[in-house]
């Protein structure tokens, strides 16, 4: 089985404990994972504020990036959400103005093969309990691409729930949106701001230690917002948490 790490810009750039995180825990599983350097943005910031054509580079990309690979796993939910559900509407789009079927040929045939780490986990490898230690107190924020897009469901939760010492807390509004949205917090920081204080609110109601998640922006914004209160909670990606053991134990950023 050839596995490929798609790292995503984010984690790539700002947040690469998760992707560190996703290898160790992939490598600790048996699974021997490739990064292909030729890897680049899958296009969401593009194609989410207008601009699609300038998307359809990127498609051709990552197709050729990712050729030959059998899973494609990402610790990023919405960027693979963006692959599955939007690089179809990209090639069909394409193919309909008359610009030849390259697009959709290529869509298509990386489409099957990206996976969110937890999709790859309990779906592929038919895992739960990764042989994760982590001794905290976890609430988790599922985030709306993983929530409404993938339709990832109990797949974080169990995992979560497999991992020793962990205690889950409730988070209210689990299911509401942080107010990120990706060019959303740019284009609207005020309804932004004030949407990711609700979600901090009830992050530090719960008496959680850390606000978990599955998607790197989602927690970025978060932790920003945590960060500007001086708050001790920590906003962790899923993979750092199921990377962490008793021998090398999860220590905050």
């Amino acid at each position: 089985m050839r596995v490929a790490l798609f790292a995503t810009c984010v984690n790539d750039a700002v947040l690469p404990r998760a992707a560190i995180a996703t290898v160790t825990l992939l490598e600790r599983l048996g699974v021997r994972v490739d990064f292909p350097a030729a890897q680049s943005c899958c296009g969401q910031p593009q194609f989410n504020t207008g601009y699609r054509r300038m998307t359809e580079p990127l498609v051709l990309r990552m197709a050729r990036a990712f050729e030959g690979y059998d899973h494609v796993v990402t610790p990023s939910g919405s960027c693979a959400a963006m692959v599955r559900e939007n690089y179809p509407r990209i090639g069909a789009r394409a193919e309909g103005e008359g610009r030849g079927p390259e697009l959709a040929a290529a869509a298509g045939e990386i489409v099957p093969r990206v996976r969110e780490l937890t999709e790859f986990l309990v779906d592929v490898l038919g895992v739960t309990d990764v042989g994760a230690y982590f001794p905290h107190q976890v609430a988790y924020h599922p985030s709306c691409h993983g929530l409404r897009t993938l339709g990832l469901g109990t797949r974080p939760l169990a995992l979560l729930g497999a991992v020793r010492g962990l205690e889950m807390v409730e988070l209210t509004g689990a299911d509401e949106c942080c107010g990120f949205g990706g060019t959303f917090a740019v284009k609207n920081p005020d309804v932004s701001a004030a949407m990711g204080a609700d979600k901090v609110r009830s992050a530090l109601d719960s008496g959680a230690d850390v606000l978990c998640g599955a998607d790197s922006s989602c927690l970025l914004h978060l932790e920003g917002l945590l960060h500007r209160q001086g708050a001790a909670l920590s906003a962790v990606h899923l993979a750092e948490i199921l990377a962490a053991t008793e021998t090398d134990p999860w220590r905050p950023a």
